[in-house]
């Protein structure tokens, strides 16, 4: 079961701290999320997708929230919260359209059995894929309940685990943030647009 086939279509009300996927590399070198409620940002115009061959957590929410992009046009998205991950095989990329044609940046980071670690960890998705297995999973809890620090508001409908374990993850996204991101062996390359993470 993947977590995009648990997540309703109720409307959150938090607004999404994140950070322009332009200055992505910055993104995963540090982060900003501490409490209850983010930092808002306003998100660029483009997603990126996320992926990882193997992504092991603990302490993890999710619950339906609204970010609002630099043009104030609002962008539904789940937001998934992970107090502390590993990510195996890490990649992030992003395609944006330039006065000089299409440039595609692509960040690896956690091979060779050395994954990328996140503490604090928040993703605002639209779609995730993957094997997923969770522990102690409670679903259609109160948003303002859940066992980890972020919270949504009360009333809204949310899911939480004491952990949770996603095998091929393949994740799109408006933002990614975390008050620590440690990235082994990481390698940035600007691309032609045409490689992505999957």
């Amino acid at each position: 079961m993947t977590i995009s086939q648990l997540t309703g279509s109720y409307p959150g009300r938090i607004v999404l701290a994140a950070v322009p996927v332009a200055v992505a590399s910055t993104l995963l070198l540090a982060g900003v999320a501490q409490g209850a409620v983010p930092v808002s940002f306003a998100v660029s115009g483009s997603q990126f997708q996320i992926s990882a061959s193997q992504l092991d957590g603990t302490g993890f929410s999710q619950y339906a929230g609204v970010t609002d992009d630099t043009a104030g046009d609002p962008h539904q998205v789940a937001i998934a919260n992970i107090t502390s991950a590993s990510l195996a095989d890490l990649c992030q990329s992003v395609v944006t359209d330039t006065p000089l044609g299409k440039v595609g940046m692509l960040i690896t980071a956690g091979g060779g059995g050395k994954p990328a670690t996140a503490t604090d960890l928040q993703i605002g998705m639209t779609d995730l894929k993957g094997d997923s297995t969770f522990g102690n999973i409670r679903i259609g809890v109160d948003a303002s309940t859940v066992n980890t620090a972020p919270k949504g508001s009360a009333g809204d409908f949310a899911q939480d685990a004491d952990t949770i374990k996603i095998a091929g993850l393949q994740q799109t996204a408006w933002s990614t943030q975390a008050s620590v991101f440690t990235l082994t062996g990481m390698h940035l390359e600007l691309t032609d647009g045409s490689k992505g993470c999957f």
